[in-house]
């Protein structure tokens, strides 16, 4: 199969829009929790501007551990609670930080990274992981952000049998 990323246009909410149609289209039939987030990490980190690091952190039953990413080498494992991802998994809450060096806690893997969003990964009450995006720029996400990235994560666990 051949996979044509198009560039994304209109406001953020329909760039969004446009990129979780083609992350439903490039994931569509495959059920291989690796396969499938090597490609949405790709796809997301070349589509969506200034980030240096998008991928996945999946729980063991224990920590999390890195997954299929885009970026530089990263952190291996993520206690629970700790650091931006661990508190997301812990919290089930999405973490939007403006400020990386603002965060208590904050991990740094690469040290170029500024912001952070991340994702809690989860289906039903069962913790999959999460989905990590950061940037080199200040305060480069916001509530549009946010919402795209949730639902680029809803497109992924859709795919989790």
């Amino acid at each position: 199969m051949s996979f044509t990323a198009t560039a994304l246009e209109g406001s953020k909410a329909e760039q969004y829009a446009q990129l979780i149609d083609q992350a439903r289209g490039l994931m569509f039939g495959e059920a291989d929790r690796t396969a499938n987030a090597a490609n949405l990490s790709a796809l997301a980190y070349h589509a969506l501007p200034d980030l240096n690091w998008v991928g996945f952190y999946f729980f063991d039953g224990k920590e999390l551990v890195v997954g299929p990413f885009q970026g530089l080498p990263a952190c291996v494992r993520i206690a629970i609670g700790r650091g931006v991802c661990g508190t997301a998994a812990a919290t089930r809450q999405t973490q939007v930080v403006p400020d990386v060096e603002a965060f208590p806690g904050h991990i740094a893997c690469d040290s170029a990274s500024r912001s952070e969003v991340v994702v809690p990964l989860f289906k039903g009450d069962t913790l999959i992981g999460v989905f990590d995006i950061d940037s080199p720029k200040l305060n480069r996400f916001d509530d549009e952000d946010r919402k795209g990235l949730e639902a680029l994560a809803r497109a992924f666990l859709d795919t989790l049998a």
